[in-house]
């Protein structure tokens, strides 16, 4: 059971960094609502970390009406996305870290996925 667990958390992840990546070039940026940005944090804040990413993307917009579909299929990927390690207690909630427009918010959520892949 433990062999098949990790590549299937390895493959969501990679495929969530995708989407990230995806969502990128399609989110508007001028004229928006700053985010919350978590970055690099501690190992037990990731869960909280990962919370205060899901409630950003209910803020993003998409950049123009011709991206709609591919912006509202991205968005469900990451909204629906379960982190499962709650991990220890965590200082910092999302409004203590610094707010940032939306690409730089999912560059920093591309990044924390990133280190998921890594650890």
């Amino acid at each position: 059971m433990a062999l098949t667990a990790a590549p299937y958390r390895i493959v969501k992840y990679k495929q969530l960094f995708k989407t990230i990546r995806q969502l990128e070039p399609i989110v508007k940026d001028k004229d928006v609502e700053m985010l919350h940005t978590p970055e690099n944090p501690v190992d037990e804040c990731l869960f909280t970390a990962v919370t205060c990413f899901q409630k950003g993307i209910l803020k993003l917009q998409p950049a123009n009406s011709q991206v709609n579909s591919t912006f509202n299929q991205t968005t469900k990927v990451l909204k629906n996305f379960t982190f499962s390690n709650p991990g220890k207690h965590c200082e910092s909630s999302c409004e203590s870290y610094e707010k940032k427009n939306p690409k730089e918010f999912l560059k920093s959520f591309a990044k924390l996925i990133n280190k998921l892949l890594k650890d």
